[in-house]
């Protein structure tokens, strides 16, 4: 190549690797990295789930502001990438609300998970709210052509209807009306407060459901109950409580509250 020979090497050659140490100044080896945490999804989801676990068990109260990020990652040992993730998660399900200029703060909306068959009560108390009831009525008789069919009965059977405004604390937040074939609840059953209480008490406690949901504008005596304005939204969820032979043991028709409710649910992909 442009007049120079190259020549081969010789087979018995020997390779030399010369190593050369590159000295680092004292100062350089000592300083302090400024480099944040990284940011993985394992510390996402652990920050995700102390978080949850701070909120369910009142450390953090409902109404309450978040510790900032910079003092989040401290805590936690995480980058600030990741305490806003795990926050917009939350925010996302309901969980934390962010107000512009003030912070981040704990929901003081109720959220009721669409993927866990739970009662009224259990939701509440997961909050740290007590609840309360009222009943509004109770009576026994022939079951309507409407409920037979929710309840796959024969026409003729009997069935028990309950309904109670359901309070947490002193806020009324919901109005239910519950059908059970009477043969769950026979004559001088004492009904607990929670339904599915008192049904797990003869083993009958529903262990699926499937459940419907929309939303409805209240009318007078509903908004007089709830203490809202008449026409405010609300959601009706209809649900039907299934045993694990089949049988339908409830037929539950809740209006809830609109504005003091979330309803989340996890969905899941599958392939097509």
């Amino acid at each position: 190549m442009n007049g120079v020979r190259m020549s081969r090497p010789r087979p018995s050659a020997h390779v030399v690797f010369q190593w050369y140490h590159i000295p680092v100044p004292t100062a350089a080896r000592h300083a302090p990295s400024s480099r944040a945490p990284a940011h993985r999804p394992l510390a996402y989801l652990r920050l995700r789930a102390a978080l949850l676990h701070a909120i369910d068990t009142g450390d953090f109260a409902p109404g309450q502001a978040l510790p900032g990020e910079r003092e989040l990652a401290r805590e936690h040992g995480v980058s600030r990438v990741t305490v806003r993730k795990a926050i917009a998660g939350l925010v996302a399900d309901g969980r934390l609300v962010q107000r512009h200029g003030a912070g981040t703060f704990v929901s003081e909306r109720i959220v009721k998970s669409f993927s866990r068959l739970t009662s009224f009560s259990d939701d509440l108390r997961a909050r740290g709210l007590a609840p309360r009831t009222r009943t509004l009525s109770t009576e026994r008789g022939e079951v309507t052509p409407e409920e037979a069919m929710a309840l796959n009965l024969s026409p003729g059977a009997r069935v028990l209807r309950v309904r109670r405004v359901r309070y947490g604390g002193d806020e009324a937040l919901a109005i239910e009306r519950s059908v059970v074939p009477e043969f769950a609840l026979p004559e001088g059953t004492r009904l607990r407060m929670s339904l599915y209480e008192t049904l797990d008490r003869f083993g009958l406690r529903p262990r699926r459901a499937l459940q419907r949901l929309r939303a409805v504008a209240f009318d007078a005596e509903s908004s007089r109950l709830l203490g809202v304005d008449g026409g405010s939204a609300g959601l009706l969820i209809e649900r039907r409580g299934f045993l694990d032979d089949g049988r339908v043991i409830e037929f539950t028709q809740s209006l809830y509250r609109g504005d003091a409710y979330d309803f989340v649910a996890e969905l899941t992909s599958t392939d097509a």
